[in-house]
């Protein structure tokens, strides 16, 4: 496995555009921690991001894999033209030839998917514990290390959302009409969201249900929206007269889900080269 990803980190820092993309996406990353310097003072209106407790223990876990999720598309495209590049400068039907085989060609990429969102998981774990212990106001050690399960949910949600990735790369060969079904189904689920919940069961949470078992939806019910949580918004929602017992914690069911679409993913892409004529 370790000369796998070794031959494919080498095509990945060889390759300008993704090299920039990767280091680029580490570095938005390591961003998160500027949104403790917003700072608003005007007048009496005081704004201060830090102070409203998005860095407190435990509910940093939940907010900086949230936040750090939506930077996914940047690695995206580098999985992405990982694959497509195989096609375009023949080193697929190079490697064949050198002894690779097709499922040992297939892991390598998958391997590669699966460092990716590893480093990325440690990356925000990382982060995070120094944010943490520097602006929250709770420091206990059962405290700060509760939740965590936030950092599994990432993982497992960057894991099959470059497994998708890698199995449109496959599919349809070149970057830029891959990228634009990975748009165009992530339009197409939610045209089939709207549908279920405006036509088909307004009354009911059915098309939640139904919905739950797209690839893209559950990957998006891995890490649900933190900001309700916050102190600040449950105080204007009260005050407003809106309660709400929404469950914030990961969806275990969810994370089956995912998993079940990352074998799927990697499943089909192997079978697809296979059968391909190279």
């Amino acid at each position: 496995m370790k000369r796998l990803l070794s031959i494919e980190l080498q095509k990945i820092w060889m390759n300008k555009a993704s090299k920039i993309l990767t280091l680029t996406y580490f570095i938005l990353l390591s961003f998160i921690a500027l949104i403790a310097a917003i700072k608003f003072d005007i007048g009496p209106f005081k704004f201060h991001l830090a102070e409203m407790g998005i860095f407190n223990f435990p509910f940093i876990w939940h907010f900086n894999t949230y936040v750090a999720a939506w930077m996914k598309f940047f690695l995206a495209i580098v999985i992405v033209s990982m694959m497509a590049n195989e096609y375009s400068y023949g080193t697929l039907k190079q490697n064949l030839i050198d002894g690779l085989s097709k499922k040992e060609f297939i892991l390598s990429k998958f391997l590669t998917v699966v460092l990716f969102a590893f480093v990325s998981t440690v990356f925000v774990f990382v982060m995070s514990l120094i944010l943490g212990l520097c602006f929250s106001s709770y420091t206990e050690f059962g405290i700060i290390f509760s939740d965590l399960d936030y950092l599994l949910a990432f993982f497992v949600k960057l894991t099959g959302f470059f497994s998708f990735c890698l199995f449109l790369g496959i599919l349809v060969k070149r970057s830029a009409f891959a990228l634009g079904f990975l748009l165009v189904w992530n339009i197409l689920e939610g045209i089939i969201k709207a549908i279920l919940a405006f036509k088909v069961f307004p009354d009911s949470n059915t098309n939640q249900k139904i919905m739950q078992f797209f690839p893209l939806e559950a990957m998006s019910n891995l890490i649900v929206n933190p900001g309700p949580r916050l102190s600040v918004v449950k105080n204007i929602g009260t005050q407003m007269g809106i309660e709400t017992d929404a469950d914030f914690s990961v969806d275990y069911f969810a994370v089956f889900i995912v998993l079940i679409w990352t074998f799927v993913f990697t499943h089909f892409s192997y079978k697809l080269l296979k059968n391909r004529d190279l």
